[in-house]
């Protein structure tokens, strides 16, 4: 069964079963990450308050860290669907095939180094993404830092230094630019980047430096090469439609008196700034090299990933997509 038929069919029969769930007041917060994950203080307690603060205390968002509604980052969206979660938050590019257009963010040089993603991904939505996401009322869209290589015993200043080496990529259009740089992609959770830099099995990622702190990649990795516009990682937190449609409309107004931009903006920021902090942290540690790639250097991976970037976009039909991002 597919996600959009599987939400279809959610959805009917949870809009059956509104009116017994109605008296539910918590909202269940699917996590698959520590409560120390940036996402907690940035996305899950803004909606918690919200909640509380909107009804009186009545409608409250409980976060079940950890995987405790199920461990498989990849699968998120789908217990959302399902009704094992009331929300969660997820990567699409861990599933990239259902979100095509919403990938485009994620691709080399689609949005400049300084534009930030989460009003790029809203400016598209109504009109590009939002197909792409059936059956959820979607209450954040953002992206990460800028990705940066991470690497363990390695180092990177031009395309050449990749070649034969194992990348980690959180999905087929980040895999894509990993080859036209002549590496091997290896996709996997970000959960096992940690033991797959520590045993060798990658030879490193590329992400966002948040990933330093929220995963502890600074244990294991050595060298961080930046200044490449290599993209950035997408990120959702979804809700139930039938679930949101099930609420009252006080619990409505308060749940969407922060959704939209504004958790987009507190979650996008806090990535950031966990980002800076952990390159603060890189750069004083003597035990590692941080490359700040020239504008010369920069130029060879720019020349070398174009092509990739304008052929996602025409194979996913995203050009008025990309233009709305772009605010063109």
């Amino acid at each position: 069964m597919t996600i959009r038929t599987l939400a279809a069919s959610t959805c009917v029969a949870a809009g059956l079963l509104a009116p017994l769930g109605a008296a539910a007041k918590e909202l269940k917060f699917a996590n698959f990450s520590s409560p120390q994950h940036t996402i907690t203080a940035s996305v899950t307690d803004k909606l918690n308050e919200a909640a509380q603060a909107g009804t009186n205390g009545e409608l409250t968002v409980r976060s079940y860290d950890g995987g405790e509604l199920g461990s498989g980052p990849a699968d998120q969206y789908v217990r959302v669907v399902q009704g094992v979660a009331d929300i969660a938050w997820g990567l699409p590019g861990y599933t990239s095939s259902q979100f095509p257009k919403t990938m485009i963010v994620e691709m080399p040089d689609a949005l400049p180094l300084d534009q930030p993603a989460y009003p790029a991904l809203w400016r598209a939505y109504d009109d590009n993404l939002a197909s792409e996401f059936p059956g959820v009322k979607p209450l954040a869209l953002w992206g990460s830092e800028p990705n940066i290589f991470i690497m363990k015993d390695k180092q990177v200043r031009t395309p050449a230094d990749l070649a034969g080496l194992k990348i980690r990529v959180a999905g087929a259009s980040a895999g894509e630019a990993i080859e036209a740089l002549g590496a091997t992609p290896v996709q996997m959770p970000m959960t096992q980047v940690y033991n797959g830099l520590q045993t060798g099995l990658i030879d490193g990622a590329i992400s966002g430096a948040s990933t330093l702190i929220d995963f502890k990649l600074d244990e294991v990795a050595d060298s961080y090469t930046l200044g490449a516009n290599l993209g950035r990682l997408v990120f959702f937190t979804v809700m139930s439609q039938s679930v949101y449609d099930g609420l009252s409309d006080e619990e409505k107004a308060a749940i969407d008196s922060v959704a939209g931009e504004e958790l987009s903006k507190s979650a996008e920021e806090a990535w950031i700034a966990t980002a800076d902090q952990a390159l603060d942290a890189a750069r004083a540690d003597d035990r590692n090299t941080v490359i700040d790639l020239s504008d010369e250097e920069i130029a060879a991976f720019t020349e070398a990933l174009a092509p990739v970037t304008d052929a996602y976009v025409e194979a996913a039909g995203g050009a008025d997509a990309l233009a709305a991002m772009r605010g063109e």
